[in-house]
């Protein structure tokens, strides 16, 4: 089975308290949902038309799991709280195997 991947890529934060408000719900959600996080923050060299503001990478065993987690519950009262504080490219993606 092949994992599924949060990958996050921040083009603007506007309000860094909604954003720690959405932080600390997400955290939960993505714990409870199974989720690893492999990249937050850090350093980023962005190449073509890549931004750079934040990037955030989750792992999770299955596709399946990392769709489900986002659909879930918790992570939509997470979403709600971050609000239009960000502008962001939030994909999920299939593994290799």
């Amino acid at each position: 089975m092949s994992k599924g991947y949060w990958v996050s890529v921040y083009r603007s934060i506007s309000d860094q308290e909604k954003l720690a408000a959405y932080d600390k719900l997400a955290r939960l959600a993505v714990k409870a949902g199974g989720g690893r996080v492999l990249v937050r923050g850090g350093r980023v060299a962005a190449h073509d038309a890549g931004i750079a503001e934040r990037t955030i990478v989750i792992e999770f065993d299955s596709f399946e799991q990392a769709a489900a987690t986002r659909e879930s519950a918790a992570y939509q009262e997470a979403l709600v709280a971050l609000g239009d504080a960000v502008e962001r490219d939030f994909r999920i993606v299939e593994g290799l195997g």
